[in-house]
C-alpha cells in the first residue's frame, strides 16, 4: 500500500468535469476532478454534493444564493438541492461520492466513471 499523491493524480490529466478516481471509501469513490468554466444546473437527488477545492477558487450557485470556496475549503450541497458549480480560471478539486453517482444527477448525461 502507498500514500496517494492527489497532486501527482492531477497532472496525468487536463480535461475539465471528467472526475477520476483514486481510492474506494466504503463503498464511496474518492475522486479528483479540475474544472473550468460554467457546469448545467442539476440536483442529485439520492445523496449529498461533497466539495473540497485543492487549488482555485470554486463558486457553487445555489437557488439562494452563491457559496465561494478557496484551497482548503468544501462544501456539502444536500440531496435534492439545483446548484451549479463554475469557476473562471481552473479549479482542482477533491469530491467524494457513492460508487456510481452521476456527477450530472443524470445517468445519461454524466462523465464515464475512470480510475487512476
Amino acid at each position: 500500500m502507498n500514500a496517494i499523491d492527489l497532486h501527482g493524480k492531477l497532472e496525468l490529466f487536463s480535461d475539465h468535469w471528467a472526475p477520476r478516481t483514486v481510492a474506494e471509501y466504503n463503498g464511496h469513490d474518492v475522486m479528483v476532478v479540475k474544472v473550468n468554466g460554467e457546469y448545467r444546473w442539476h440536483a442529485h437527488p439520492d445523496t449529498d454534493d461533497f466539495f473540497l477545492v485543492l487549488k482555485g477558487r470554486l463558486h457553487i450557485d445555489l437557488p439562494d444564493g452563491t457559496v465561494t470556496l478557496g484551497p482548503g475549503q468544501m462544501f456539502v450541497v444536500p440531496r435534492g438541492v439545483q446548484h451549479r458549480p463554475w469557476a473562471e480560471e481552473e479549479v482542482h478539486m477533491l469530491l467524494i461520492e457513492p460508487t456510481g453517482t452521476p456527477n450530472s444527477g443524470d445517468a445519461a448525461t454524466a462523465a464515464p466513471r475512470r480510475v487512476l
